[in-house]
């Protein structure tokens, strides 16, 4: 074993991939529209393919494209040969992926490609290749040198190819005027899923669990709902039902600091002109910014006829991870 500097092979590595990254933003011309026009022309899937290291990243841009609102998937050239071809209809698109733009089991993809009529995009290093001169759109990812001493093992190749194909799928994502509820409805089961999709009506308390008092009740009744219910609060109806305000524990400290006699007193007297509620269909985010922005842990839903259906408390949408 020989000694090395660790943290100086990094650097280079991070300064010689950054600075070809730097060059891709000069390639982006007329090709990188057409590129992109086929695709937007294109009724079926983009089918991304590579091998070897390419592959690997042909598989990140398929399921950025996918995840983006282009409908895209990975098929392995070895394995189109041998059948997975089939998964390919004359609707589909090909983005091909090869530094060399020589890659055999590509090469031997690209006359049963031509036959079915297929758009041919190719992203390589060599502009002069096979695969680059049969493409309809050429995307050049050529790199000074590899970050690999030997020049061997892809790195700064395969990085170079990775941002060109972000860089095609935020361009697509833009032109589709694709939004974030789209995206969410693309991961339903992460973090953003849960916080663009989750409404107020699938986490809020309501029936016999809603904390409900009439306006001309005493206060030692709303002290026994707020208890029975336990959101530190209730809401307070007049007669037909409809919501005049609420009644919280911090009212009920304010009304014992100044001596009012909770058997005589109405919740009436004590409450505070109206108070934040809001509609079922509320998403569980924008429900949580109320709560933050009125520094309140609990909001009422409302009906359209102003009647108390449900209360929301902020330990529920934290255990529905929307945080």
């Amino acid at each position: 074993m020989t000694t090395s500097n660790f943290a100086e092979a990094a650097r280079r590595t991070i300064r010689l991939e950054a600075e070809a990254v730097t060059l891709l933003e000069e390639r982006i011309d007329a090709a990188f529209d057409r590129a992109c026009e086929l695709i937007m022309q294109c009724t079926g899937r983009v089918i991304v393919t590579g091998m070897g290291k390419s592959g690997h990243i042909g598989r990140k841009i398929a399921a950025s494209l996918a995840s983006t609102g282009t409908p895209a998937f990975f098929v392995h050239p070895g394995e189109a040969s041998h059948g997975d071809l089939g998964m390919i209809t004359r609707v589909d698109l090909v983005l091909a992926l090869s530094n060399s733009g020589t890659t055999a089991e590509i090469i031997t993809l690209l006359p049963l490609i031509k036959r079915m009529g297929l758009p041919l995009i190719s992203m390589t290093g060599n502009p002069d290749s096979i695969l680059a001169q049969a493409s309809e759109a050429h995307l050049d990812v050529r790199v000074p040198s590899e970050a690999c001493p030997l020049g061997l093992a892809p790195t700064t190749s395969t990085t170079a190819t990775l941002v060109m194909g972000d860089a095609l799928a935020i361009a697509l994502l833009e032109a589709r005027g694709f939004t974030a509820e789209d995206f969410a409805f693309s991961h339903p089961g992460g973090a953003l899923g849960r916080k663009l999709l989750l409404k107020v009506e699938t986490i809020m308390h309501s029936g016999d669990e809603l904390p409900r008092v009439f306006e001309d009740a005493l206060l030692k009744k709303a002290l026994v709902e707020m208890t029975a219910k336990g959101f530190g609060m209730t809401t307070v109806v007049n007669r037909q039902g409809e919501l005049v305000g609420v009644f919280t524990d911090g009212d009920l400290r304010r009304a014992v600091d100044n001596d009012i006699n909770i058997n005589q007193s109405t919740v009436r007297q004590l409450i505070k002109g109206s108070c934040k509620a809001v509609h079922r269909e509320l998403l569980a985010a924008e429900a949580l910014k109320i709560m933050e922005d009125n520094k309140i842990t609990a909001l009422v839903i409302e009906d359209a006829n102003h009647h108390p259906i449900g209360v929301l408390h902020m330990h529920d949408i934290l255990r529905a991870g929307v945080m």
